[in-house]
């Protein structure tokens, strides 16, 4: 099995403040105690196995992504009763990951939340994050 020692999500029942919540052959349903203050319920799922990305994760792996998702959304529509939700995969640094276990969110959202109705496209299209042009001449 691959395994990093200091990762985090290798060793989660290491830390006092990490939650299993479900868990499945191959995945972890995580919830952090110090991640609740503003994405209240948000969850990660983690592969057992050391992936640094998720284009690392297998078929299988993959698959059995589906059935914690389930479990996350029963779980956190019971517990929190969330309106919406973000899911998603970081990838990289550039794209915000800094933890290199591979680990897919979950994140309620909240008709109440003051950025309501801004999702991850809403960050992404704005006029700041637009690259410049690379010049073609030479």
């Amino acid at each position: 099995m691959a395994y990093e020692e200091n990762c985090p999500f290798c060793n989660p029942m290491e830390d006092k403040d990490q939650n299993i919540l479900s868990e499945n052959e191959t995945y972890y349903l995580l919830q952090h105690n110090k991640q609740q203050d503003v994405l209240e319920g948000c969850a990660v799922i983690v592969p057992k196995k050391h992936h640094a990305n998720a284009f690392e994760l297998t078929k299988q792996e993959w698959n059995d992504t589906y059935e914690l998702l389930q479990n996350a959304k029963d779980y956190l529509d019971k517990e929190f009763s969330p309106d919406g939700y973000t899911i998603g995969w970081n990838v990289g640094e550039v794209s915000n990951q800094f933890i290199f276990h591979s680990h897919f969110h979950v994140i309620p959202r909240y008709n109440d939340e003051p950025l309501a109705g801004k999702g991850v496209r809403y960050w992404l299209k704005q006029p700041e994050n637009k690259r410049e042009k690379l010049s073609l001449e030479k």
